[in-house]
């Protein structure tokens, strides 16, 4: 049976095939997307960080993801958006390794990532929905964990984890078991453990969601700076407006489809990007049919 949720991606199949994976199962209609269309090239003369062709993945009869094609180009923030079971989540996780397609080709900064899936995930960051960590370490030991995994050496793992602690204000909490740490904490404990080996592409699945203000503009504050040094990274996020804020490109993804991808600029237009997403999506409805939900001064 089809998960309830097709947009929660299933545990890790292992490294996938070597070669390409199988002719999609059905050959569903695509729509037309808008005029500015999937796929945004990168710039000239550079391979993307992250390109997808032909993305397909069911779930018994559920397809998830339909044929997506995208260009992530190299040295971008690049915004992920799309309503709850639009197929991000399951796009993200075939993109990172975490989950296998059905058909279709993800290649990582030019190289196959299910030819050359160790390769590829070392040049990974990858923050995923629903994200299970070892909690039963503290902090300071997870982040520390992740660092020799990615093979630093401990001197390296031991000051990238102090410095990592301080930013993501955890450095009162870092003999804390993480199993006690809250929500917020516990998905900025893992956004540092998918930045301790500095990788080239940073793949963050809803980083922002129950973190506090605060942190949440500290975050932006590191990614941003990640950006400008030459990082690229790609974020799933339901906040329009921080995404447009934070984000130079977007996708705006569909019944596992992409409606609109390119520059915030571009694919917003004249409008802000939730009323482009919006009208690209559809589904607004009004409350007339609520009329009884009315207060009354008598």
């Amino acid at each position: 049976m089809p998960p309830e949720d097709v947009d929660t991606p299933l545990s890790d199949p292992g490294p996938g095939p070597a070669t390409g994976p199988v002719v999609p199962p059905t050959t569903e209609p695509v729509p037309d997307p808008s005029p500015v269309v999937a796929g945004h090239a990168a710039t000239a003369g550079s391979a993307p960080a992250l390109s997808v062709r032909g993305l397909w993945r069911r779930f018994g009869q559920k397809v998830a993801v339909a044929g997506i094609d995208l260009d992530v180009p190299a040295g971008s923030f690049y915004g992920l958006v799309g309503p709850n079971g639009a197929g991000k989540t399951t796009t993200l996780s075939m993109s990172t390794g975490l989950l296998q397609p059905d058909a279709g080709t993800v290649h990582v900064h030019g190289q196959d990532l299910w030819a050359s899936p160790l390769q590829v995930k070392a040049m990974l960051g990858v923050l995923p929905d629903g994200v299970k960590l070892f909690d039963r370490l503290t902090g300071e030991q997870l982040i520390t964990y992740a660092g020799l995994l990615h093979g630093l050496d401990r001197d390296t793992t031991a000051e990238r984890t102090r410095d990592l602690l301080t930013a993501m204000d955890l450095t009162a909490d870092k003999g804390t078991l993480v199993v006690d740490y809250s929500a917020g904490m516990t998905k900025k404990v893992a956004l540092a453990c998918a930045l301790v080996h500095v990788p080239r592409l940073l793949v963050l699945d809803e980083p922002f969601e129950a973190v506090d203000p605060v942190s949440a503009a500290n975050i932006r504050d590191i990614l941003a700076s990640y950006v400008r040094s030459g990082g690229t990274v790609i974020v799933s996020s339901h906040v329009m407006d921080l995404v447009q804020r934070m984000c130079d490109h977007v996708a705006i993804i569909a019944g596992g489809h992409v409606l609109a991808a390119g520059t915030v600029d571009e694919v917003r237009g004249d409008a802000s990007l939730e009323d482009r997403f919006v009208d690209l999506v559809g589904g607004r409805v009004s409350g007339e049919g609520l009329a009884w939900l009315r207060t009354s001064s008598d």
